[in-house]
């Protein structure tokens, strides 16, 4: 009983912060909308043309398939240095883990998700 006692304080904590912060914030914010703050800010310039643009999707396609494959060796990393200690089960696991990871990149690939223009 003691294990799941450890377990609900973290998690009380893990509610409570996080809680505590947004009203904290909510509390000690300015009330009253200042236009100095609500005016578009960009390097220390006013801004030059229409404020409001589009950017393309595929940007942030981009920064999503670099976030898997950065994860990626996130977690390979760790297997790799434990190697000689790991049996055959763990090198299916990394390689069933690796083949998703191709698949989706085939997956992006085909779907144009890759090409710059």
């Amino acid at each position: 009983m003691r294990e799941y006692a450890v377990l609900g304080a973290f998690l009380l904590v893990g509610i409570i912060l996080p809680a505590a912060v947004v009203i904290g914030g909510w509390l000690l914010g300015p009330k009253r909308a200042n236009p100095v703050k609500n005016s578009t800010y960009e390097c220390g310039l006013e801004t030059v043309g229409e404020t409001w643009i589009q950017f393309k999707v595929q940007y942030y396609v981009y920064a999503l398939i670099f976030v898997i494959f950065d994860i990626e060796v996130v977690y390979l990393y760790p297997w790799a240095v434990a190697y000689n200690r790991l049996g055959l089960f763990a090198l299916v696991e990394a390689l069933i883990f690796a083949g998703i990871l191709v698949a989706g990149l085939f997956y992006a690939w085909r779907k144009g998700a890759l090409a710059w223009f």
